[in-house]
């Protein structure tokens, strides 16, 4: 039997200020009842996601430290136009949100572009460009 991708968790330094941004990409977080460290939300399509902060996390990831560097993992996020991807990225680079990618047409038939949310952590945008 195969197993299934049900939840992603995303290991954060500031559970408010990743709250926050999420919240711009209309993810609804709820800090969990028992720990203030730990948020959950769940998504239309089934998934959930979770926020867990480093001090919540590390003792049950022996030998972990914060990663450097580039994004290693993105999520992504679908728009239904590409101007939708230009408007929401101009909106968290406005907010402060580190831009990583301007928004660009991809040769693969998108509008794409990438920000980091508050601890690097890669987050694109993309929408597919009508057919010419």
């Amino acid at each position: 039997m195969n197993p299934t991708l049900n939840t992603i968790d995303i290991v954060v330094s500031d559970i408010d200020a990743s709250i926050g941004f999420y919240a711009r990409l209309g993810l609804d977080f709820k800090i969990d009842d028992y720990s203030p460290e730990h948020a959950g939300c769940d998504l239309p399509n089934g998934l959930h996601m979770m926020l867990d902060t480093e001090g919540f996390r590390t003792p049950f990831l022996p030998g972990w430290s914060r990663p450097s560097g580039g994004p290693r993992t993105l999520l992504c996020f679908q728009f239904e136009t590409p101007a939708g991807v230009d408007a929401k990225y101009a909106e968290l680079v406005a907010a402060g949100y580190r831009g990583i990618a301007e928004p660009f047409d991809a040769f693969w038939g998108m509008r794409y572009a990438t920000v980091a949310d508050p601890d690097g952590c890669g987050v694109d945008l993309y929408a597919a460009l009508p057919s010419s």
